[in-house]
């Protein structure tokens, strides 16, 4: 599948929005001690509380962004909004749907366990 320069556009903005907002569950406690409102013992607390507990809501949330951002950009920027344009540029959807999703996992994943582990790491939090 080739990418058009809107399509890449539109993939650039919204990829790295959704990893970030998966990955709150993690980072909060990384910023609360960098701008020093929290010690590092409790931002180690709500780290386990955020990531043990929560870890779903957050990456629930972060699909649901993804989920929105793709309705709305297939809707208005490709105007797919009937049944029939659907039928007819169903292979562009599924892969453009499959894209992003694939994408957004890969930056998640790096986001999450390389910068903000290394930066946990560095501060002593976990």
């Amino acid at each position: 599948m080739k990418l058009d320069e809107k399509q890449k556009s539109f993939l650039k903005k919204i990829i790295p929005v959704t990893a970030f907002v998966g990955g709150l569950c993690c980072f909060t406690p990384v910023v609360l001690v960098l701008f020093g409102i929290s010690t590092v013992s409790f931002a180690a607390s709500l780290s386990d509380t955020l990531y043990g507990i929560y870890k779903w809501a957050f990456r629930g949330v972060a699909l649901l962004l993804l989920a929105a951002a793709l309705f709305w950009y297939i809707y208005r920027k490709e105007k797919i909004c009937t049944i029939d344009k659907l039928k007819k540029r169903r292979r562009f959807v599924i892969n453009f749907i499959l894209l992003s999703l694939i994408i957004a996992v890969i930056a998640y994943i790096i986001w999450l366990y390389v910068f903000v582990e290394l930066i946990g790491l560095k501060l002593g939090l976990w």
